[in-house]
């Protein structure tokens, strides 16, 4: 069983979905987990056969059609359109790294058996986790309130053996692929296709994906605007331990600490300054990357919560003897916590561009735009530009989504999160954020190149050997596309460990 995630009561966290991803293991549920599935699908068929009394989306219609009872006869046919009809989703295709998070965090919350599914619902959900088997899901479609309707639906529509999948990087109609599998289509009962449609996995799948790349990408900004201080002639004194002991939040702490760990040994940073101080993109480093750092501890909180949770709708007590018509659906503390993680974020790739302009702008003994004979050479004017023009579409990305609503449902789902906007927002805001610091540890290397012979700290001159492989330092003008696409690729492939990335700001392990 090494090799197997036992989906059970204990709390996932995102260090433990990382390892499930990491080494590839396949899920299984445990016993209890089993047990809670039969035991509440069990009570709710005696529900329906003892009890003609209406209940919501068991055997009445959806949203604003809830008054309209349905016969029992029709409950398989009620639950199946319910699939079909809500399948409108559209625009990209959600990538298959999140689809298969979505699948993980729709069987962990089906598994707590609070949602009246059969268990071969479930099962044949492990399978598609297990083969790799990932339903095609689209970016728009979802309010984020009773759900993520329309991107669950979609990824529900395989399972009766409709819609498209891809498996092995190639496409299949969902029909081939069971066929293929020898699997039969699960044939619906009364609540399942609610079951599967209600719920926020479309939104905290992103929420656990964007956390893991934004925590990666806050751990490089810090590494590479240590270079850019050393490659500047910056100070080290901000980040005496005193200024931080006197206003200590933790990610300001975190920050301090770390660079005096990437810059010891740095010949650089030791040799006298003739000036006093640096520009606050410099100088304030320790209170910008932690507060952003702050945030993602927060927004980890939130998610952590939510992927632990029963989301769908109404909720099913069997041991209570209740079934409850509630709100679980609504992914408002989801909307404002990935709202917040884009304002993070955008500011990571704020004070990282502004890095950028003060290494470019022939200060310090620096050539103008890092390059000989400028003029001739316009070297590193326009990524400069390039990383303006991205920081500026961030600004508009970071609005916040949350702050807006629309009626829905002939009024029945009058206020609504856009937490999926959000979601989606937030996962193109984080590949720019990629990219600006990407172009900072361009121009930072580059600059480093007109201090030598003096060096930077060892660890940090390691990380630029094997940066240089990839990038090597630029004479005259060249096409720089090629470069910048280079250093982003370069950043993607730095393998960090997870626990590094997820330890607290007192340096142990939160989890």
């Amino acid at each position: 069983m090494d090799n197997y995630h036992i989906i059970s009561s204990d709390a996932l966290d995102i260090v433990t979905i990382y390892n499930i991803f990491k080494d590839n293991k396949k899920l299984k549920l445990s016993e209890t987990s089993i047990q809670k599935i039969e035991n509440c699908k069990t009570y709710l068929n005696s529900k329906l056969a003892n009890n003609k009394k209406p209940m919501y989306g068991i055997n009445t219609g959806f949203g604003s059609l809830y008054n309209v009872k349905i016969s029992d006869k029709d409950l398989t046919k009620l639950q199946e359109n319910l699939v079909m009809s809500h399948a409108c989703g559209t625009g990209d295709r959600v990538p298959e790294s999140v689809v298969k998070v979505m699948l993980l965090l729709k069987i962990q919350s089906l598994s707590y058996g609070h949602s009246g599914v059969q268990l071969k619902t479930v099962e044949r959900l492990i399978d598609f986790f297990n083969h790799d088997i990932f339903p095609f899901v689209y970016t728009q479609g979802s309010l984020g309130a009773s759900g993520d309707l329309a991107p669950l639906a979609h990824l529900a529509l395989p399972l009766l053996g409709k819609g498209s999948v891809v498996h092995n990087g190639e496409n299949y109609e969902a029909s081939e692929l069971l066929e293929k599998f020898n699997w039969q289509p699960i044939k619906l009962e009364a609540k399942e296709g609610l079951a599967l449609l209600n719920g926020t996995q479309f939104m905290s799948a992103y929420g656990v994906y964007l956390l893991l790349m934004s925590h990666k990408t806050s751990y490089l900004a810090d590494i590479i605007s240590a270079i850019s201080l050393d490659a500047f002639d910056g100070r080290l004194d901000p980040f005496h331990d005193l200024v931080h002991d006197a206003r200590p939040h933790p990610g300001q702490r975190k920050v301090a600490k770390r660079f005096n760990e990437l810059l010891e040994g740095s010949e650089l940073i030791a040799r006298e300054k003739e000036h006093v101080q640096d520009p606050y993109s410099f100088r304030c480093i320790p209170q910008v990357h932690g507060a952003t750092k702050d945030t993602l501890d927060f927004v980890e909180k939130v998610i952590l919560t939510e992927i632990n949770s029963v989301t769908d709708n109404p909720n099913i007590f069997s041991e209570e003897d209740l079934i409850i018509s509630g709100g679980n659906f609504h992914g408002q503390p989801l909307a404002l916590a990935l709202d917040y993680l884009k304002i993070a974020m955008a500011e990571i790739g704020n004070i990282s561009e502004r890095r950028i302009f003060q290494l470019v702008s022939g200060l310090r003994g620096l050539p103008a735009f890092l390059v000989d004979n400028p003029g001739l050479n316009s070297g590193f004017m326009i990524p400069q530009y390039t990383a303006a023009s991205i920081v500026s579409a961030n600004k508009q990305l970071a609005s916040p989504a949350s702050v807006d609503s629309i009626v829905s449902s002939n009024g029945q789902e009058d206020h609504v999160s856009m937490g999926a906007n959000a979601a989606t927002q937030a996962y193109t805001l984080i590949r720019n954020v990629e990219r600006v610091i990407a172009i900072e540890l361009m121009n930072a290397s580059q600059a480093l190149e007109f201090r030598r012979p003096m060096k930077t700290s060892p660890l940090l001159e390691s990380f630029l050997e094997h940066y240089r492989k990839v990038v090597p330092f630029i004479k005259e003008d060249k096409v720089l596309h090629d470069d910048i696409e280079a250093s982003i690729q370069f950043l993607k492939d730095v393998d960090i460990e997870v626990e590094e990335l997820f330890l607290n700001n007192y340096g142990v392990e939160k989890h």
